[in-house]
């Protein structure tokens, strides 16, 4: 996972929880998890525009050929 061993993770946590405190460790992770999931869906739909940009170009070029 993104190279990181389980030392450099517990140090990440560690560091985490001093920042955050453990209470407000689960609203973080929430916090974290959501954008994480607002990014995978943003970029997904970047990767289904540009799919329907190339098939309209696609079909372009077939009408311009045709004629």
């Amino acid at each position: 996972m993104f190279g990181l061993g389980t030392t450099e993770l517990l140090i990440i946590l560690v560091l985490v929880m001093v920042i955050f405190g453990a209470g407000k460790l689960p609203q973080v992770g929430s916090s974290l998890g959501k954008g994480l999931r607002n990014f995978k869906k943003g970029v997904s739909e970047a990767d289904e525009d540009e799919i329907e940009e190339a098939k309209v170009e696609e079909i372009e070029k077939k009408d311009k050929d045709d004629a």
